[in-house]
């Protein structure tokens, strides 16, 4: 170590102070530029994964409003069948909206005052407010979501064997407002071939 502590004060010796702080002055424009550099590559790095979140959340948002609507109908299906002079059935749900998630944030809020006095004795308070919002994920990169809203039914089509018979027909018509919770002017049913 010592050798090595030699050698560097031996070699400052022979530079000038001109040309050391030419090299120091060189040396820290590299490192500016390389931090500058880090910096915006990381933003962008920031950006493309806030994005492919988003990306994420989309896809399941309309795999997830295609299944509800799916499972309405088949459950749907399935109990209106075992009604006393049901065949099969086949019925149709449209959906007002998309299920709406309400995904988790985490909110970080800094305040910082600095007052200062000049030499006139005037005094100058600077106030700044940061705010850091993030969207909370899961462990397999999906959104953490708070609540979910699901859409409300806009129609229903029952297409029914045994609906020709007025009986069965506003027996399907009454099942069909009952388990959805909807208006019969959103409703209706027809017998099939």
């Amino acid at each position: 170590m010592d050798k090595f502590n030699l050698k560097i004060k031996e070699y400052l010796e022979k530079i000038d102070n001109k040309k050391l702080i030419y090299n120091v002055f060189i040396i820290l424009i590299i490192g500016i530029i390389l931090l500058i550099m880090a910096n915006i590559f990381l933003k962008n790095n920031k950006k493309t994964d806030l994005n492919s979140q988003l990306d994420y959340s989309m896809r399941e948002a309309l795999n997830t409003d295609l299944d509800y609507g799916s499972l309405l109908e088949s459950k749907l299906e399935e109990i209106l069948m075992e009604l006393k002079g049901v065949g099969k059935v086949k019925v149709m749900i449209t959906l007002e909206d998309t299920i709406e998630k309400i995904p988790a944030f985490n909110t970080i809020k800094n305040n910082e005052t600095t007052s200062e006095i000049d030499s006139q004795g005037g005094t100058r308070e600077i106030v700044r407010e940061d705010m850091n919002i993030q969207i909370v994920t899961s462990n397999e990169g999906g959104l953490m979501v708070l609540k979910e809203i699901k859409p409300t039914v806009r129609g229903v089509i029952v297409i029914a064997e045994g609906a020709e018979n007025l009986e069965i027909k506003e027996m399907l018509y009454e099942a069909v407002k009952t388990v959805l919770g909807i208006s019969g002017n959103r409703v209706e049913v027809y017998s099939s071939k």
